[in-house]
């Protein structure tokens, strides 16, 4: 076993190539969520049933219409088909006798029964359809939210809103669509069967035995199509990763002038697609001429041999008529089917996607004994924790150790790639180490509910992000805020300035990403959001990268300008720029993953190591 997957590393049935083809292997997953809603999905099949059953009456009457009208045919009008299409409330108009409007009338009444129960039917499945889709994209979004941080270091976004968007759609066609026509098929097939062998047997056999022939067609086609359209889906998937990064980095396309080189990413990958695409339809136009090859062949003997089952007198005329109509109904379910097929191979390479998502299994989770926190938090302590990423052989910490407690202002400073966002990470619980112990209030933050932590923590990234909307919403995100508490909120994190002399105030859009803020505006609008319910623990990531010295001054200020002792909450600062956590009760600096000193401002310059290098570069004060 690698060390990747030792640490945990997700994967997914979409990661490994499944060569075998299969129709239906992972599809049929859709049906418990059908299952769901089953008295929908069970009146939409018996209204299909009851559908099919009209749709094919009218061509018993057709035939019952030839026997009347055949001079040839005895005693018809005696027979029990005459009491079946006249009653005394049908009267004779003339030349036209009852029996001939009841004929008429059968018809009419067949084709409106249809209408209605064809209508019902599609109306119940395509509901069942949309509110099954709507499960399983709610499954998928929820099991991938639940996924640890380093399953998305390695997948593109793009490509997991492909599978969101466009395969659960492509399931949504196949309940409501395929499985309509897999019940029309079968209905018709079904009852058809019967009606033909009722009437002849021999000419049933006669048009049945080429259909077997249809068996290998299928099995060729199933077995070929597949992979391409699983590639054909993935390739769709690299499409919508690619424009999602070039829209989301159109600046800096524009700014390098690459408006050539992506356009050429795009259309590397629109071009598989187009290649895949161009195969499967080849497989395809090779499958649906061999169904219409045997249905001609079917039909070819069923006529060649009507004249002597006529001649026997097996079947009226009457009968054969009824006969040949019906059995021409039977083709349509045979290019059904060859549709059919190729929706149903299209849904297998879509399920596959959709359900790998489904199927995923977080490696940091909730045990099963985990206690929620539900005293504030007084103290958060690292004892000898190392910790390497899953797609890493190389320790980013190695056995450090530090606590702050309330009230405690703790800074880190480090060279790039020193380890210092990774012990912010450890502590969000976005990884987990693979030695040593992180503990909150003294109790291991393995043991304690996920999101109970997170609750009391205030975490503001390196790159703010700012989801689409206003500033209200951003501030206020997944939480329930007064206008009180989202303006104290923009006062403590320095933001109301700019926000009070904006025309829209808290209800400014922000634009995606918040695109349409500055990156100070950002960054402000950010802490914001992690001041909102005054956290017992504040993590700070480079939140003032991108601030001038005066506003970070004032927010500091704002943050830990309070003498009287009633600001209890823990600070934890990660900063290159030194005057940022100067004022901190400890700083820690790290080299490698490894704290190398700590202490005081005043102390690690006196100290003349690592800390006061750096601050003697960023003050000017570095001799050569």
């Amino acid at each position: 076993m690698t060390r990747a997957m030792a640490v945990g590393v997700a994967k997914d049935s979409s990661d490994l190539e499944d060569e075998s083809q299969i129709v239906g292997r992972k599809i049929w997953r859709i049906f418990p969520y059908v299952k769901r809603y089953w008295v929908r999905a069970l009146g939409g099949i018996v209204a299909n049933v009851a559908a099919r059953a009209f749709d094919l009456i009218p061509f018993i009457a057709i035939g019952w219409a030839t026997d009347y009208y055949n001079p040839d045919t005895a005693d018809f009008t005696n027979s029990s088909i005459e009491k079946l299409v006249t009653s005394d409330l049908i009267p004779s108009l003339g030349p036209i006798s009852s029996v001939e409007l009841g004929f008429g009338l059968l018809i009419l009444i067949s084709f409106a029964a249809l209408a209605i129960f064809q209508g019902f039917s599609n109306q119940l499945w395509q509901s069942t359809a949309y509110l099954a889709q709507h499960d399983i994209r709610m499954d998928a979004t929820h099991s991938l939210m639940a996924m640890e941080a380093s399953y998305f270091e390695t997948r593109q976004t793009g490509n997991l809103m492909s599978v969101l968007s466009a395969d659960v759609a492509q399931l949504e066609d196949i309940i409501s669509d395929s499985s309509t026509s897999i019940i029309r098929i079968t209905t018709t097939f079904i009852v058809a069967l019967l009606i033909m062998f009722s009437m002849s047997p021999t000419l049933s056999l006669i048009l049945f035995a080429p259909l077997f022939l249809i068996i290998p067609m299928v099995i060729w086609f199933s077995t070929r199509v597949q992979r391409k359209y699983r590639k054909q889906r993935e390739s769709t998937g690299g499409i919508v990763a690619i424009l999602e990064n070039v829209l989301s980095g159109i600046t800096v396309v524009q700014a390098y002038n690459a408006t050539d080189f992506e356009g050429s990413r795009i259309e590397g990958q629109s071009g598989d697609y187009r290649d895949l695409a161009i195969q499967a339809a080849f497989l395809r136009n090779r499958f649906i001429p061999g169904i219409y090859v045997v249905a001609g062949i079917s039909f070819g003997l069923l006529v060649s041999a009507g004249g002597w089952v006529l001649n026997s007198g097996e079947i009226t005329v009457g009968q054969f008529v009824t006969f040949l109509l019906i059995s021409t109904r039977m083709t349509m379910p045979m290019f059904i089917l060859g549709m059919l097929l190729n929706q149903l191979q299209r849904g297998e390479a879509a399920s596959k996607r959709v359900f790998a998502l489904i199927d995923l299994e977080p490696s940091i989770f909730d045990k099963e004994d985990a206690i929620p926190l539900n005293d504030p938090i007084t103290s958060i302590t690292f004892d000898n924790v190392s910790f390497a990423y899953p797609t890493s052989e190389v320790n980013v910490l190695n056995e450090i150790s530090f606590s702050a407690s309330a009230s405690e202002f703790l800074g880190v400073m480090g060279h790039t790639g020193a380890g210092k966002s990774t012990i912010l990470k450890l502590i969000e619980r976005f990884y987990e180490p693979q030695n040593g112990n992180v503990t909150i209030n003294g109790i291991n933050i393995n043991d304690l509910q996920i999101e109970s932590v997170r609750a009391r923590i205030g975490f503001v990234s390196q790159d703010p992000f700012l989801f689409f909307g206003t500033i209200r919403d951003n501030v206020a995100y997944a939480r329930d805020a007064s206008n009180e508490q989202i303006h104290n909120a923009l006062e403590a994190a320095g933001a109301w300035e700019f926000v009070s002399q904006m025309s829209d105030g808290m209800d400014t859009m922000v634009g995606d990403r918040g695109v349409m803020l500055s990156g100070g505006q950002r960054a402000r609008v950010s802490l914001a959001r992690a001041l909102l319910n005054d956290p017992d623990l504040l993590i700070l990531d480079e939140a003032s990268a991108a601030l001038d010295a005066e506003t970070e001054k004032r927010i500091q200020k704002s943050l830990f300008g309070n003498s009287n002792g009633s600001n209890k909450r823990i600070t934890i600062a990660v900063a290159h720029r030194l005057a940022t956590i100067r004022n901190a009760d400890e700083i820690i600096s790290m080299v490698d993953g490894a704290i190398v000193e700590r202490g005081k401002h005043e102390e690690l310059v006196e100290n003349d190591n690592v800390y006061a290098s750096q601050w003697a570069i960023q003050t000017g004060e570095l001799e050569d």
